[in-house]
């Protein structure tokens, strides 16, 4: 039996008071925020990949609109969700890199849809901290895969697993959660954390019955490792064409094992395993692909699917040995490039669906689009802007380029700040200074670095001056006269982090 809703549950939230007059399903749209965990930018169909089954996905894209330079600007899962939160930059929701989602935003995406008459679950992976940390939602139903971080925390899905299966393993197969080896899923498919998620998702929508419109977040623990997708969809890869891993002119020095356990952060691990590691990656993108058109299938069944906004994400990318890197963390497009989808109803937006949009955005956009699409007030100072904006073709005056950074992570030479439109990609690394600079409209690969190129000298410096003014306002740690300063040492959080620092374990 798979987790399901009470009726006192999925009758819990009152018809909320907006505005003096009682918010119905009619007057605004179902928000459903649908996002994958460390999913690659270019592993839908829909992006150009002609190996990987995401029909469901596509149908997004066909039937909306896919953004093909989407970002994760601090490409982890921690300050990734963060964003997704709070619609804030890296620098003003406080988070650097790898930490604690602080307790208490002044602005967080369920509570002001809360507040606005949604109903409001988040169903799968939240990561917040502590882990019952509702941040607005009415309520949650939690996969955390292994991590206990607070007193006496059991997530609902181990605990709907060991109901169901009490003389079984929920890690049975043996890969642990940062691993790189990949092999089909140990045990029978209903018992898998992937399936549990579409399902809890799948009753939450037969059986709501509320007159204010609900806002859902489902949120899948995979494809991020362990790789271990249900066998059909292990065979399902088994004799594809499986894109070979890139590995840039530049990359020799990540050749070597950054160490001998199976949750290295670099190392040149031959072709065979880089293949095994996609096998397993590739099927259980798919795997999420197949439980996203079972929810659509239940929205349609409803009579929903022409009342509900849809976004599909990710929190970042995944290496799985392009340029001998593993894992996320890096300014690179296989971690920091994300998947953006966005399908809009019948009626909410007068615009041309399979709309391919190159105007760059990233994860802080989501909240602003689910505002604006709820007719909701979007607050003053977000650095987030609503996705419908450019669906609607009102591009004047987007961004020209969008920041990325990560703080140290794995090691202190994993320490940078980038800037990229989607077409060059500048990038430094805070440790030793060392500059890259990729143009990615002709290399999406990033095989070529052509900071010492002299050919393209004015350009870096070009790209070196943004980066000198974004970073100006954090002061002498980060700029000083007028020059990028080295940082060997972690800085982890900003002034802007709401309350004590604390870090949590990767």
């Amino acid at each position: 039996m798979i987790t399901r809703l009470t009726r006192r549950q999925v009758l819990a939230a009152p018809a909320f008071l907006h505005g003096g007059w009682a918010m119905r399903r009619a007057s605004r749209p179902h928000l459903l925020l649908l996002m994958a965990d460390q999913f690659r930018g270019d592993c839908v169909g829909a992006d150009g990949n002609r190996v990987i089954r995401t029909p469901n996905l596509d149908r997004l894209a066909r039937e909306g609109a896919i953004f093909r330079c989407a970002y994760s600007s601090t490409p982890t899962c921690t300050p990734a969700r963060a964003a997704l939160l709070t619609g804030l930059s890296p620098w003003r929701h406080g988070m650097l890199g790898y930490g604690r989602i602080a307790e208490r935003y002044p602005v967080e995406k369920p509570r002001l849809l809360r507040e606005a008459g949604y109903y409001t679950l988040g169903i799968g992976k939240m990561h917040y901290h502590p882990q019952r940390n509702l941040h607005g939602f009415h309520q949650t139903l939690l996969d955390e895969s292994g991590r206990v971080e607070s007193p006496d925390f059991r997530s609902d899905y181990r605990s709907w697993f060991w109901s169901e299966a009490p003389h079984l393993n929920p890690d049975a197969t043996g890969i642990g959660w940062n691993s790189y080896r990949a092999a089909p899923y140990a045990l029978p498919e209903r018992l898998h954390p992937t399936r549990w998620t579409g399902e809890t998702a799948i009753n939450f929508l037969r059986n709501y019955n509320q007159p204010e419109p609900f806002f859902l977040k489902v949120s899948f623990a995979r494809p991020h490792s362990p790789y271990d997708p249900p066998e059909r969809f292990w065979r399902m890869y088994e004799d594809a064409p499986l894109p070979r891993a890139v590995v840039g002119d530049w990359a020799s020095r990540y050749a070597p094992r950054s160490s001998e356990r199976d949750d290295l952060w670099h190392g040149d691990l031959g072709e065979e395993q880089v293949r095994r590691s996609r096998q397993g990656y590739y099927g259980s993108a798919s795997f999420v692909d197949e439980q996203i058109g079972r929810i659509l299938e239940a929205l349609e069944q409803r009579g929903w699917l022409e009342q509900t906004l849809i976004l599909f994400t990710a929190d970042h990318g995944d290496m799985t040995g392009d340029h001998h890197l593993w894992r996320k963390s890096y300014a690179y497009e296989a971690s920091a490039r994300i998947p953006m989808l966005l399908r809009w109803p019948e009626g909410l937006v007068s615009a041309r669906r399979g709309q391919v949009i190159r105007e760059p955005v990233e994860l802080r956009d989501v909240l602003p689009t689910l505002l604006d699409g709820a007719g909701a007030t979007v607050p003053e100072g977000l650095d987030g802007r609503s996705l419908l904006e450019l669906v609607r073709g009102r591009k004047e005056g987007w961004r020209s380029w969008i920041d990325l950074e990560h703080d140290v992570c794995y090691s202190p030479e994993n320490h940078w700040n980038a800037l990229t439109d989607g077409r060059w990609k500048y990038i430094f690394h805070a440790r030793d200074g060392r500059e890259q600079l990729f143009r990615l409209e002709n290399d999406p690969g990033e095989l070529r670095d052509l900071a010492g190129d002299p050919a393209w000298q004015d350009t870096l410096r070009q790209w070196r001056q943004r980066l000198i003014e974004h970073l100006a306002e954090r002061g002498e740690r980060f700029v000083k006269n007028g020059r990028l300063v080295l940082r060997p040492e972690s800085y982890l959080y900003s002034p802007n982090y709401p309350g004590s620092a604390v870090r949590s374990r990767a």
